[in-house]
């Protein structure tokens, strides 16, 4: 496939796992890391339901989704950043169309993909199923003022991190907390002692306990 310079990630290959989409009742936007893939951040559905919740993750061009640090000035990291902002959009449109309310769409991703999903949903808030941030935060550098008009009106939001994560400063964790309360999420924020830069099995049941509460199937999710 070819890449085009201007939108890298224009046409991104979506891997799916659980229900197809036009017969799912809610649906989960997985995004991956830097030099990752699809198929890594898919292994996280395994222990989620296979029916009745559709599984989408987008492959980004080159296994990069933005070439520097997402703390970096925003123009260094474009035209990737708004390509993949813009491929985020697309698949929530896609997702809308086949009929799932915002309600039961949530968004998901590990590192590179956990700052995405916090930078697409304050730039395009609504009331969603579920924001989760997985050693992530919002893009730009520090003093940067992010978007403050729309609500999120009760979106869960999970944001877990280590506290000495070498990639994502923990200030940066703590001050996208911050905006998303703003916002009108409701915030769960986890800093882990010591942790690295991981996934750790205390996030692996917040993910679960947003996608039950999304889909019915659970209590609502802490802080809900």
């Amino acid at each position: 496939m070819s890449i085009s310079s201007a939108d890298p990630h224009a046409g991104a290959i979506i891997h799916t796992a659980g229900s197809p989409l036009g017969t799912a009742g809610a649906a989960l936007i997985m995004v991956h890391g830097r030099g990752a893939s699809a198929e890594d951040i898919l292994d996280l559905a395994r222990p989620l339901p296979e029916r009745g919740v559709a599984y989408l993750a987008p492959q980004a061009a080159g296994h990069t989704w933005y070439p520097h640090r997402f703390i970096e000035p925003i123009e260094r990291n474009e035209p990737h950043l708004s390509s993949a902002l813009a491929m985020i959009t697309a698949i929530v449109g896609m997702v809308h169309d086949a009929g799932i309310p915002g309600e039961r769409i949530a968004l998901l991703g590990f590192s590179q993909g956990a700052c995405l999903v916090s930078e697409w949903a304050v730039r395009n808030p609504a009331r969603y199923g579920g924001v989760i941030a997985l050693s992530g935060g919002l893009i730009g550098p520090w003093g940067t003022v992010w978007p403050d008009r729309g609500s999120l009106d009760g979106t869960p939001v999970f944001l877990g991190c280590s506290d000495v994560d070498s990639h994502i400063p923990a200030e940066r964790v703590v001050e996208s907390a911050t905006r998303f309360r703003e916002l009108g999420g409701v915030v769960d924020l986890r800093l882990y002692p010591g942790l690295g830069h991981t996934i750790n099995r205390d996030e692996l049941s917040a993910i679960r306990a947003i996608v039950d509460a999304m889909t019915g199937a659970g209590a609502s999710p802490s802080g809900h």
